[in-house]
């Protein structure tokens, strides 16, 4: 008998690759998901170059940035979008407050997913009395509302960028560890991940190699549309003043600061307002047309 030759299957590598390269064509498809990008890569671009974008220092006060009477000068060729209340060059202040705003909120996004994928990851792959208790945990947090835990939180300990970033993250991972569980259990019964274990694997190596490689796309997805909700949450805890503090300067302090002139000098509350709504419709705009590309995969 003449054995078949077997064709070789291409190297996993390969196809993830390819993968990509189809999500990424069917994202450029998608109008609002192009607009989502462009909005998206051009705050991540000030906030990156930020130190060489903003034409003043953040917090330098202008002797020329007031008027006689005490109030914030308007828009002049020195201050683009104006000076604030003391003096500070308003544009710079706010590119400043991009870039503050952002890494806390990215950084925040990556310690939620962490948590929430090493819950769901091990709850949905052992099974049992893990699985009780981890889940039974995350119900319990699910029915906190998340902005009340947070301020809650903030207030307890003390004020911080490091602070921020981890109760932010701790109220923000408990509805994808749901979503990985789910996706785990129904990737554990597959085949493959049957022969890894048959085959001696340990089980970390099996859940990381073989379960989780299968639940990443969905989990970068769930981490695009999260960034707008975490985004949001650093502005609202600046704003009532439990988030970063002044004199330095993020949206939520910025817009906090501004509506005590909103009705003098409106721009001071709306020129911020406007830059946090704009970034949150672009983490949505390219979250959704991610999930929308990826699920035609």
């Amino acid at each position: 008998m003449i054995a078949t030759p077997i064709e070789a299957a291409p190297e996993p590598s390969l196809r993830q690759t390819s993968g990509a390269l189809r999500i990424w064509r069917r994202l450029l498809r998608q109008p609002l998901g192009v607009v989502g990008l462009v909005l998206t890569l051009g705050f991540v671009f000030v906030a990156v170059f930020a130190p060489f974008l903003a034409p003043h220092s953040p917090y330098y006060q202008f002797p020329n940035g007031l008027m006689d009477n005490g109030a914030p000068v308007g828009i002049s060729r020195q201050f683009p979008l104006g000076a604030d209340d003391l003096g500070r060059d308003l544009l710079s202040r706010l590119i400043w407050g991009t870039r503050n705003t952002l890494i806390v909120a990215l950084l925040a996004n990556l310690f939620a997913t962490a948590v929430g994928t090493t819950f769901g990851g091990l709850a949905g792959y052992f099974g049992g009395w893990i699985d009780a208790v981890l889940m039974r945990v995350t119900e319990i947090l699910i029915a906190v509302p998340a902005v009340l835990l947070a301020a809650f939180l903030a207030m307890v300990a003390r004020p911080s960028p490091f602070t921020l970033i981890v109760i932010i993250g701790s109220v923000n991972w408990f509805y994808l560890a749901r979503i990985v569980r789910a996706e785990v259990l129904a990737v554990k019964t597959m085949e493959y991940v049957e022969a890894a274990r048959a085959s001696g694997a340990s089980h970390a190596r099996t859940l990381w190699r073989h379960v989780l490689a299968q639940v990443w796309g969905m989990v970068v997805v769930y981490m695009t549309l999260q960034f707008s909700t975490t985004t949001m949450f650093t502005a609202s805890l600046s704003f009532v003043g439990i988030g970063i503090q002044p004199p330095t300067p993020d949206w939520g302090n910025l817009i906090a600061e501004g509506s005590q002139f909103l009705t003098s000098v409106p721009r001071l509350m709306i020129v911020p307002g406007i830059a946090l709504g704009l970034s949150v419709l672009g983490f949505n705009l390219l979250g959704d047309a991610l999930r929308d590309a990826t699920e035609r995969q």
